[in-house]
C-alpha cells in the first residue's frame, strides 16, 4: 500500500470560504453578485454581526457536508485501490493522490446558505433569472436546489462543482433562518 499523504488542515474549514479558482473569474464574479443580492438583505435584518456568524456557519456546514460525501467516495476508491496487486498499485498511485488531494475551496456553499435564508425570509420577493424572468425566491430556491441535488448525484465526468458543498450551505442555512425567526413566525418580509 502506498503512502498517502493528506494536505488537510483543520484552518481550511474557514479559509476555504474567502479563496477562489483564479482561473475561474466570472464564478467568482457569480457568487460575489449573490452574496451581494442575497447577503445584503440579510444584514440590513440581522446586522453585520449576526450576518458573520450566519456566513460561517454555511461555509461550515458546506464544508462539513462536502467532506462527508467524500469520505464515502474515497473510501470506496481505497477499498479498490487496496484489492489491486502492488504492481498494479503502483502504477494508479498519483492518480490515487490526486483523487485524494484535491483542493476544495471557493465561497459557494456559504453563497448557497445566504440564498436560502433569503428565500425562507422573503418568499415572494421576486428574482429576476436573466433580468427577464422573474420567479419568486421560494421557487428559485427550491428549483436550484434541486438542481444541484440532480447534478451532485449524477456526479458527471469531468465536473468538478461541489453540488453537495452547496447543498450543505443551503441546509444550514435554512436551518438557522428557521430556528432564528421561529418566535417571530407571522413576520416575512
Amino acid at each position: 500500500m502506498i503512502f498517502i499523504q493528506s494536505f488537510f488542515r483543520p484552518h481550511q474549514l474557514i479559509t476555504h470560504m474567502f479563496m477562489h479558482d483564479p482561473a475561474n473569474i466570472a464564478h467568482l464574479l457569480f457568487n460575489m453578485l449573490a452574496l451581494w443580492m442575497f447577503g445584503s438583505a440579510l444584514e440590513n435584518v440581522w446586522g453585520p454581526k449576526r450576518f458573520l456568524i450566519f456566513y460561517i456557519a454555511c461555509g461550515l456546514g458546506a464544508a462539513a457536508l462536502h467532506l462527508t460525501v467524500l469520505y464515502h467516495q474515497n473510501g470506496q476508491l481505497l477499498e479498490r485501490f487496496s484489492h489491486l496487486a502492488s504492481y498494479q498499485q503502483d502504477a494508479v498511485a498519483e492518480k490515487v493522490k490526486e483523487a485524494l488531494n484535491e483542493p476544495t475551496l471557493g465561497a459557494s456553499g456559504a453563497v448557497f446558505g445566504c440564498l436560502a435564508g433569503f428565500g425562507y425570509l422573503f418568499p415572494n420577493t421576486y428574482i429576476l433569472i436573466y433580468f427577464l424572468f422573474p420567479i419568486k425566491a421560494k421557487w428559485f430556491v427550491l428549483i436550484y436546489a434541486a438542481l444541484e441535488l440532480y447534478a451532485g448525484v449524477q456526479a458527471s465526468a469531468g465536473d468538478n462543482v461541489a453540488h453537495f458543498a452547496h447543498l450543505g450551505g443551503a441546509i444550514v442555512g435554512f436551518l438557522l433562518v428557521y430556528f432564528w425567526n421561529k418566535s417571530n413566525r407571522r413576520h416575512f418580509y
